[in-house]
């Protein structure tokens, strides 16, 4: 009897332990890789959704048959708006370049084999994973339902500056970095690195526009809007 009522109270008192263990969320691991760009660049890549995507600006200067991208580095050579790149007022904490749509659209390919540069439908796609309401989705200018901003950058405090309650938590894994951008007269956008962030599509809005994306310190959503074909912005790329 006696032995009984010890192993009864044993019993309790494991389950009394296990009921009272706080419960230890799941946490689904990010599904990573990585590719190799003409000039031999590694670039991460990661897995949100069913899309794969670079998780790092794009840097080549060659397209993917090899041939060399100009670099527009002065303001008279940018404003011609041949195809070519930029490094954001030549800085060596700029991450990635900046190109114009010329070399986003050139035919010798900007993206590695196999990838292409992200487009309208794609950053959509990417979005709606993330949680943008579908209402929000083709709205032209700041969508800030879902947060969405906030799960694209990369987490605080690398990169961007601090605004009040507004600060990236990368829970995509897509490691967005401000790299700013150039305007079609050669200067540099302000406020520029940790502040901003651009990125082109590979959508045409109209003959002298193209569709892009951009992000903000001091905003938590993604602004869509299109944007001269002469801007120099970052570039994304998503597997074919």
């Amino acid at each position: 009897m006696k032995n009984n009522l010890v192993g009864f109270i044993l019993l309790i008192g494991i389950t009394f332990l296990f009921s009272c263990k706080e419960e230890v969320p799941i946490i689904i691991p990010i599904e990573t890789s990585s590719v190799t760009d003409a000039s031999g660049n590694i670039y991460k890549t990661v897995k949100i959704g069913a899309q794969w995507w670079m998780a790092k600006n794009l840097q080549t200067s060659k397209y993917r048959n090899g041939n060399s991208i100009e670099l527009l580095a002065n303001s008279e050579d940018w404003e011609t708006g041949s195809a070519g790149y930029c490094i954001y007022d030549n800085s060596i904490l700029a991450p990635g370049f900046l190109y114009n749509w010329e070399a986003v659209k050139n035919e010798n390919g900007l993206a590695p084999q196999g990838w292409h540069v992200a487009t309208e439908e794609d950053w959509k796609n990417l979005e709606r994973f993330l949680k943008m309401p579908e209402t929000e989705i083709n709205k032209i200018s700041w969508r800030n339902e879902g947060l969405v901003g906030d799960k694209l950058k990369t987490k605080g405090p690398n990169n961007w500056l601090r605004y009040e309650n507004v600060w990236g938590n990368n829970e995509s894994g897509f490691d967005a970095v401000s790299g700013g951008c150039r305007l079609n007269n050669g200067e540099w956008g302000l406020p520029g690195l940790g502040a901003t962030g651009f990125w082109w599509t590979d959508t045409e809005f109209d003959y002298n526009n193209g569709w892009m994306r951009q992000l903000d310190s001091k905003k938590s959503g993604v602004f869509r809007y299109y944007i001269s074909k002469k801007y120099g912005l970052s570039v994304r790329c998503i597997k074919d």
